[in-house]
């Protein structure tokens, strides 16, 4: 099984800022998410997470030796990054939401964005058919990866709500992904 999980909360996410690259580390609110989150998983075989702090701080409640796969870190939001979402110009959210291959000033597109994490999804889905694989990310690499499990497009990333310190599992049967559970919260 493929558990992924986003992260807990981060003041930064409480103030309603877009975090793609910026790196701040969990609130005291986040830090109690993790420990639930824990609970919630359960014991797992392997932990993955981005290599941003607030990811790294949740993998750090799921498992003692975490590895690092680049490739589940949030999207780029370029010059929008750190800024409040309803800074964002509509003209932009209106680019964002009609077009995938859309890319913010300096960023990366969710196109962009879900090749990549296509990509990681299928290199650790012959170890999550066999083990536990718990991969700590972000709201946009979950999307992606939720899109990949459905084979659908990363459209879909819009039409879908991923709350934080949420579990998100993909099951993988004969080579093939299959969700079975979309944003399952903590509360706290």
């Amino acid at each position: 099984m493929l558990i992924f999980i986003r992260h807990g909360r981060t003041e930064a996410n409480a103030r309603g800022l877009l975090l793609g690259h910026a790196d701040p580390g969990l609130d005291e609110h986040g830090m109690e998410q993790a420990a639930r989150l824990s609970e919630m998983v359960g014991p797992v075989d392997v932990v993955i997470s981005s290599p941003l702090r607030r990811a790294r701080e949740t993998a750090a409640y799921i498992g003692v030796d975490v590895e690092i796969d680049d490739r589940f870190i949030e999207l780029d939001y370029g010059e929008y990054d750190g800024r409040p979402v309803n800074e964002v110009p509509a003209s932009v959210w209106a680019a964002w939401k009609s077009d995938v291959g859309f890319r913010p000033p300096g960023g990366e597109s969710l196109a962009e964005l879900g090749v990549r994490v296509r990509a990681a999804c299928e290199d650790w889905a012959l170890a999550g058919a066999e083990r536990d694989v718990a991969i700590v990310s972000h709201v946009s690499p979950i999307k992606a990866a939720t899109a990949w499990a459905l084979g659908v497009t990363d459209e879909i990333g819009w039409r879908t709500f991923l709350s934080p310190a949420s579990v998100t599992r993909v099951g993988v049967a004969g080579g093939a992904p299959l969700l079975r559970s979309f944003n399952e919260t903590v509360r706290i």
